[in-house]
């Protein structure tokens, strides 16, 4: 006899448990250095929840904006969210997420190109984040303020860093905060500034999915109920990474995002290309 599919209730169940389990372990792990959860959420959504491209896009913004709040939350009881560093990031990255948007929905819908383009975006931050970690400078060296990016620098970084993150579905603030930091900035400073330009674009990006999904071809529109059972998960794990960040030890943080972000670009470019 044929096995006998399991209920929809028990599937949906399982995979909302799942959900929030993936969403607190990447997010407790990648808050603690600003970098958004999603970056590492979008290839669990392809290869183990299956959920159709282009929707992964704005499901990973839904994650960016229930997830956000809890890191955010907890910095702000620090007193370290706010300041022109964060101003900047959000002007320059909303408008780009925006145009992001539109690209994904209308010029790069094919999985094929999608997935060689979590390549070509993964591999380099990977590589780029374990070159820095491995290469020690001198402490005086590391918050050298006559290294940091210009202002000006700044917001046309995040103004194309949007864009990108608007058609990878990551908020652009993921991007941002390890550029600046190997420009730098102290962890410290970038990583709530990071996170509160991922969460304001991720907003801004979601709603300009949601609108595109009534004109746009295919799965536009986000899975709602894994994006908020990974957000939910999210936002308890932010909140924890946001609070242990002052006793982790940042290389291996560095290390471990970056060798995964490393395996997990190969492992697209190999289906790529096979």
């Amino acid at each position: 006899m044929p096995a006998i599919p399991p209920p929809p209730v028990r599937v949906f169940v399982e995979l909302w448990w799942a959900g929030l389990v993936v969403g607190a372990l990447i997010s407790v792990v990648t808050a603690p250095v600003g970098v958004s959860g999603a970056v590492f959420l979008l290839p669990v959504q392809l290869s183990l929840f299956g959920v159709p491209s282009p929707a992964v896009t704005p499901t990973n913004l839904l994650y960016n904006v229930v997830a956000g709040p809890g890191a955010l939350w907890r910095y702000r009881q620090d007193g370290a969210l706010g300041g022109p560093l964060t101003r900047r990031l959000v002007l320059g990255t909303v408008p780009g997420v925006v145009i992001g948007a539109v690209i994904r929905v209308f010029a790069l819908p094919s999985p094929t190109v999608f997935r060689l383009l979590i390549a070509t975006l993964l591999v380099p931050i990977g590589v780029w984040l374990c070159a820095r970690t491995v290469r020690r400078r001198p402490p005086s060296q590391q918050t050298d303020a006559h290294a940091e990016p210009s202002g000006r620098a700044v917001s046309g970084l995040a103004l194309v860093v949007g864009i990108i993150g608007g058609v990878y579905g990551i908020g652009g603030g993921s991007l941002l905060g390890p550029i600046l930091v190997g420009r730098g900035m102290p962890v410290g400073r970038v990583a709530p500034a990071a996170l509160a330009s991922t969460f304001v674009t991720s907003l801004v990006g979601a709603a300009t999915f949601a609108l595109l999904s009534l004109v746009g071809p295919g799965d536009v529109a986000p899975d709602w109920g894994l994006g908020l059972a990974c957000g939910l998960g999210g936002l308890v794990g932010g909140y924890l990474g946001a609070r242990l960040q002052p006793r982790l030890p940042e290389a291996m943080l560095r290390l471990t995002l970056g060798t995964l972000a490393v395996a997990l670009g190969t492992l697209y470019a190999a289906q790529t290309l096979r």
